[in-house]
């Protein structure tokens, strides 16, 4: 297994364990990939996950630019078109996960990031349709 597949699952695991349903994962459409798509009671997560072995070279969240952010919101909006009786407030999320040990690590560390960037771009004209 790959190390970004691996972190994606510690998360996904660690999402469950916290009481959230997994919806989806590795979801697409013609603007990119949503990495898990978890459900609360009242929100619907869009989490992108964040792997690396270290942040020598910069945190893994710096990776989620606003290029990256814009193609995040216009795949959420093309799941929720797709999903038309989703009616939970939309957050999106970040998870960074180092793993010193690449896949042989046993306790990697996670740091999660709540409504990492605003979604104020569902107003936007263009259409995934």
């Amino acid at each position: 297994m790959e190390l970004g597949k691996l972190g994606e699952q510690w998360v996904r695991e660690a999402l469950e364990r916290r009481g959230a349903g997994i919806l989806a994962l590795n979801w697409r459409c013609r603007y990119g990939e949503l990495d898990i798509i978890a459900a609360t009671d009242t929100r619907l997560l869009f989490v992108e996950v964040k792997t690396r072995r270290s942040n020598s070279f910069a945190e893994a969240r710096e990776a989620v630019d606003w290029r990256k952010q814009k193609r995040l919101l216009r795949a959420a909006q093309c799941y929720l078109l797709a999903h038309p009786e989703e009616g939970r407030q939309p957050r999106f999320d970040v998870a960074e996960v180092y793993a010193p040990e690449g896949i042989h690590t046993r306790h990697p560390r996670m740091i999660y990031y709540k409504n990492a960037f605003d979604g104020g771009a569902f107003g936007d004209e263009d259409s995934c349709l």
